[in-house]
């Protein structure tokens, strides 16, 4: 059964923010008792943080969907609803958060570091605080808004100080072994140790942390084997320690060959770190030379130890069955860790940076766009495609308190900029999944439009009369100019026939026949 993993694809969505409630407030003795509807309550967040504890995404390859709570409804009398419980998730120490198309979006490293992976929904506003001087008792209240949903790659990339590569059993997970607590499994074939393990090592009063790399293979940055999968486990380390086989049993293989494939597969998976990071040939490297306990292998080993040092790296001679030459490579390994350290740039409290808006941003964009039925008009802005979403279309007073709220922002205007006219597609939010309307030119709302709770005059006009089309509108009122002419023709043909006097002389002739 699995028990390490490295790489998941987490599916996290946050929680729904609370409804707002329209309630209005009813005591004995108090007939305008006035509006008290509460506010909903924000949506959880799934939030990273790292633990120190945790060395595996295990958790997150079992159950890879995460759901913050939910936010609760609000109340009448002024009771705002419960915000959603957040959803904390541990990650390792050294866990890169990515999109599932490769951007970068965290680096988590340090304890408690932490990143909001899917935040929350706000809560809709109730009817209180939705009242103003005009509006004194609205019949509506805003719906909560739906969490954020994000599908991201988490990547473990071991913290440790020195890295043990090599060909599989050169001998890796026994040096580890000795020179640590930890005790990794250990057999005489090749591939036997398929996840990383992490080791604390002490020389002295230095103590520094170190990492058994899988076995690499020539072609290990291209995916051979299973450096493709491990090598983002020596990115972080300071110092890479190439173990060397002094014993190996393959005739076509010797310590120079072997170091010239690692340091390849090293060099060419560099080429893919991002900007910045030190290339990995570039940082110090020793060799060690494993297995002298072995009567050929100590023979060997003295032959390339000065080819190997002509290379400019330090060689030890070591064995990992009888623990000689161990104590001597502990404190080289301490002595690079601490130069390394002292190099490295202080750690930095990370930076608040404010990017205040644009003088000219109205917070929205209008374009024009092409679509199978003909142009239309879309929408998008940040406050527009909130403001839709919060908006209860069942209730008329809510759809006329989002037409203005358009309209003060300068929606209609920028439509009209745009060449929309009466009856053309509009849709706020993306093409698919927007709310989509034929736009009419709106009126703001007085205090004479509001009527009754829940009722808007504006809309209200249009449920009576069914809406018309472009063609209907034309010939309706090509039908009313014709009625006109015809009645101007009609009076002319009566005033002709002298059947057509004017007011004042028939009142004039009325009045005479009354005195007689």
């Amino acid at each position: 059964m699995t028990s390490f993993v490295d790489r998941v694809v987490l599916h996290a969505s946050g929680g729904k923010g609370g409804h707002g409630v329209a309630s209005v407030h009813r005591e004995k003795f108090k007939p305008l008792g006035g509006p008290d509807g509460g506010n909903g309550g924000r949506g959880g967040s799934v939030i990273l943080v790292v633990d120190p504890q945790m060395t595996t995404l295990l958790d997150y390859h079992h159950s890879p969907h995460k759901k913050a709570g939910n936010g609760a409804p609000g109340a009448g009398d002024m009771r705002d609803g419960a915000n959603g419980a957040d959803l904390r998730l541990a990650v390792p120490n050294g866990t890169t958060v990515t999109t599932t198309s490769g951007e970068v979006l965290a680096d988590l490293v340090g304890d408690g570091a932490e990143y909001v992976v899917a935040a929350g929904g706000a809560g809709g506003l109730g009817n209180a605080a939705l009242a103003t001087k005009k509006r004194k008792a609205p019949g509506f209240a805003l719906l909560g808004e739906p969490g954020e949903e994000a599908d991201v790659v988490l990547e473990l990339k071991s913290i440790a100080d020195v890295a043990l590569v090599g060909y599989p059993s050169a001998g890796k997970s026994s040096i580890i072994a000795a020179m640590s607590a930890v005790r990794p499994k250990i057999a005489d074939y090749p591939f036997t140790t398929l996840v990383p393990n992490l080791g604390v090592v002490e020389a002295g009063s230095t103590r520094f942390t170190m990492a058994d790399v899988p076995g690499l293979i020539p072609g290990a940055s291209e995916g051979k084997g299973l450096g493709l999968e491990f090598l983002r486990h020596v990115e972080r380390c300071s110092v890479i320690a190439h173990v060397l086989d002094a014993a190996a049993l393959e005739s076509d293989r010797d310590p120079l060959r072997d170091l010239d494939a690692i340091l390849a597969e090293l060099a060419a998976y560099s080429a893919d770190l991002a900007g910045g990071a030190l290339p990995l040939v570039e940082r110090p490297h020793v060799a060690i030379l494993n297995k002298i306990d072995v009567p050929d292998g100590r023979d060997l080993a003295a032959m390339v130890r000065g080819d190997l040092e002509a290379r400019g790296l330090s060689v030890f001679e070591v064995s990992a069955a009888t623990h000689e030459g161990l104590a001597e490579l502990g404190y080289a390994l301490a002595a690079l860790v601490l130069e390394a350290r002292a190099a490295a740039p202080p750690l930095e409290r990370a930076r608040i940076v404010l990017r205040p808006k644009a003088v000219d941003d109205a917070g929205f964009t209008v374009d024009r766009r092409e679509g199978p039925d003909g142009p239309f008009f879309q929408v998008r802005g940040v406050k527009p495609e909130r403001w839709v979403r919060q908006t209860d279309f069942a209730n008329d007073e809510a759809v006329g308190y989002l037409a203005d709220r358009l309209a003060r922002l300068g929606v209609e205007d920028a439509l009209f900029e745009a060449g929309a006219t009466p009856g053309a597609e509009v849709v706020i939010g993306p093409t698919d999944g927007g709310v989509i309307f034929d736009w009419e030119p709106t009126m703001m709302a007085g205090a004479e439009l509001l009527g009754n709770r829940g009722a808007d005059a504006r809309i209200a006009e249009h449920e009576r009369a069914p809406r018309e089309s472009r063609a209907e509108r034309r010939d309706r009122h090509h039908e009313r100019m014709d009625a006109r002419a015809a009645a101007r023709d009609e009076l002319r043909e009566e005033r002709e026939a002298g059947h057509w006097v004017s007011p004042d002389q028939d009142d004039q002739e009325q009045r005479e026949g009354e005195g007689g």
